[in-house]
């Protein structure tokens, strides 16, 4: 489910580590105090990871409630979470798509410049 992101509509992540022990309430003033955003926002989905790289936690409005979810890589896999800072941010589909299958949310490969003809 947290893969395909049925009926997401917009994936904010919450750049930097945070304490994965807090439940809905605490995710939930990280969102308003961080971002200045509405959790309470339907189609929105925020990602948040911890100091291991293997286990994230989602929150998402549902309408009538809240849904927390958790997801625990297994073996040696983990995710590539950007670590710079302590603040949200939009990522577009396939960025998220990107970190769901291990690779980093910010590209380093740059295309190669063509050579100009003389």
């Amino acid at each position: 489910m947290l893969k395909e992101a049925a009926g997401i509509k917009k994936v904010v992540l919450r750049l930097g580590k945070t304490d994965l022990r807090r439940g809905i309430d605490g995710l939930v003033s990280i969102i308003r105090l961080s971002g200045n955003m509405d959790p309470m926002e339907i189609g929105t989905l925020y990602l948040f990871c911890g100091s291991r790289p293997d286990r994230i936690k989602g929150i998402t409005f549902e309408g009538d409630g809240f849904l927390l979810l958790t997801k625990r890589l297994s073996r040696e896999n983990r995710f590539q979470w950007p670590r710079s800072a302590d603040e949200l941010r939009a990522i577009t589909r396939k960025q998220y798509e990107n970190l769901m299958d291990g690779f980093s949310v910010e590209s380093t490969i740059k295309m190669a410049e063509k050579p100009q003809k003389d």
